[in-house]
């Protein structure tokens, strides 16, 4: 392969014109002749940049209101051109074709575009770049002799190696070639994703998937020191999603802590009212939900205390100050808290009170949307990935049945729902104790569903006594009811569709247990 040659040239047509015109003088001076189309070509001219139109270059104008501007074989022909292949050489010459060693190109904002509400079809197809993809394709194949340039973040670099050897290095030519055609599979990737939505149904998954991933940081580590980390967004999310938080003060988040805050927040999202969420090791050990923020935030924080040191949080309401002082009570170690918002003096009191105050991590992440049917969930595996719809939306009381003799009263309905509400978040074999719309005590991730029920109500203790008992999946057996009775659960809630049901209900009948089949499973393997 021949050296790099000179920049002599380079075309430019971008719709993200951050620190484009500051940039573009300096190539001005350096010598570099600048081609430019449309409104680009405006924006250099206004601030005073010599710019030659390409359709004055390629004498055929823009047509079809700007759909057609540099699909044109003089710009394509100056961008593939092999600089060390002498046929390439004499075709230039011979069609009057001048070489184009730089190519400056972003793409019109499909995502911006699509992501406003209620965005007309058409104005999102107006907003597929066609061009653009095709210059950039172009000139990131022909990398060995053009840069081709994607994001304003590669502006200072690209100027750099100009300045100093009036070419750029093979080196960063192949880097930026790499990223282009990142850049260009996620943008289509969206386009995909976009009209996968438009004509898809609801009980057919696509039969391809493309995710477009865009890193937001490098974490530490993984989640072990060994682990290489990194946090990446998923392109078209807009906000009230985790990945889109600010964070508002403490130490850098780790990648546990990224799946802490998530489940945090998932909980508290089917809550209804006022709610917190405490979670250790990926399961909740506790929540709560009452009129009055900060009660639910003691209650949340109270119902497992020792389990609790140390945990993250997730709030369905700003962070007030009644709460933040809650939260700095001493003997009370927060790692992190996720809400939609922090009130000013929340933050005074969770940035100065606390012995824990300078690492705290806070995490705003605005006001959630409300629960998309059809969103996903991806799991990996050796070789691919498991896909399945996510386990967001409401179960239809409406199916529920009383199958014991006793209904349950008004007080343990509401328990029973709540003990419910949350037994979707915890690890199968999940086991949740619940009372006064608190999580008591939960079981996570035993292989015997019988262990699962003796955790949760070593945990709730003395707060079995009158509580509801909430079970992700059907009793295989009744040996778990005895043990429940006896710790002072009044009522249960489970899918049902055990073949020993019978034997389950006549348990509950024995001990006077109320038991409701929801007919709806919630593993959380």
């Amino acid at each position: 392969m021949s050296a790099s040659p000179p920049v002599r040239r380079a075309l430019i047509s971008v719709s993200d014109k951050q620190g484009l015109a500051e940039w573009v003088r300096e190539l001005a001076a350096a010598g570099i002749e600048i081609l430019s189309t449309g409104g680009t070509r405006a924006h250099l001219e206004a601030a005073g940049i010599p710019v030659r139109d390409v359709s004055a270059y390629t004498g055929f104008p823009e047509i079809m209101d700007g759909r057609v501007k540099t699909l044109h074989p003089k710009i394509h022909g100056g961008i593939l051109c092999r600089h060390d292949v002498a046929e390439d050489q004499r075709v230039l010459a011979e069609l009057g074709i001048l070489s184009i060693e730089l190519v400056v190109v972003n793409l019109y904002p499909f995502e911006a575009t699509v992501a406003k509400p209620q965005v007309a079809f058409d104005e999102a197809i107006e907003n597929i770049d066609i061009g653009g993809p095709s210059l950039v394709r172009g000139a990131a194949k022909n990398h060995a002799f053009t840069t081709i340039v994607t994001s304003p973040a590669q502006y200072a670099p690209v100027l750099e190696e100009i300045r100093q050897t009036g070419c750029t290095s093979l080196e960063l030519r192949r880097r930026l070639a790499a990223e282009a055609y990142a850049h260009t599979a996620a943008y289509d990737a969206a386009i995909a994703g976009w009209f996968a939505k438009q004509i898809g149904t609801s009980d057919v998954l696509a039969p391809r998937i493309t995710l477009p991933l865009v890193q937001q940081s490098e974490l530490r580590y993984g989640e072990n020191p060994h682990q290489r980390g990194a946090l990446y967004k998923l392109s078209g999310e807009g906000s009230g999603t985790l990945a889109a938080g600010q964070q508002l003060h403490g130490k850098e988040l780790s990648y546990n802590n990224w799946l802490d805050l998530d489940s945090a927040l998932a909980i508290v999202r089917d809550l209804a009212g006022p709610a917190v969420s405490v979670i250790k090791h990926n399961n909740p050990c506790g929540a709560a939900a009452h009129a009055e923020l900060a009660v639910a935030t003691r209650r949340a924080l109270d119902g497992d205390p020792l389990s609790a040191f140390g945990g993250v949080l997730g709030f369905n309401r700003p962070v007030d100050a009644a709460s933040a002082e809650v939260l700095a009570e001493p003997n009370r170690f927060i790692e992190a808290i996720v809400a939609p918002s922090f009130e000013p003096a929340a933050i005074e009191i969770l940035t100065t009170k606390p012995k824990w105050k300078a690492n705290v991590r806070l995490v705003a992440v605005g006001v959630p949307p409300a629960a998309a049917a059809g969103s996903w969930d991806f799991r990996r595996i050796s070789g691919g990935m498991l896909v399945q719809d996510r386990d967001n939306q409401l179960d239809p009381e409406a199916e529920w049945k009383v199958v014991t003799t006793r209904t349950p009263s008004a007080s343990e309905l509401r328990d029973l729902k709540f003990a419910w509400a949350l037994v979707r978040h915890v690890k199968s074999n999940a086991i949740t104790v619940a009372s006064d719309a608190t999580l008591r005590g939960a079981g996570a991730g035993q292989m015997s569903r019988v262990d699962s029920v003796e955790i949760a109500l070593k945990k709730a203790g003395a707060h079995a006594r009158g509580a509801a008992l909430g079970s992700d999946a059907f009793f295989p057996f009744a040996d778990s009811i005895p043990l429940a009775a006896q710790a002072g659960i009044t009522c249960c809630i489970q899918p049902g569709g055990s073949r020993n049901d019978s034997e389950v209900i006549a348990a509950c009948d024995e001990h006077g247990l109320a038991m409701i089949f929801t007919g709806r499973r919630h593993f959380k393997h």
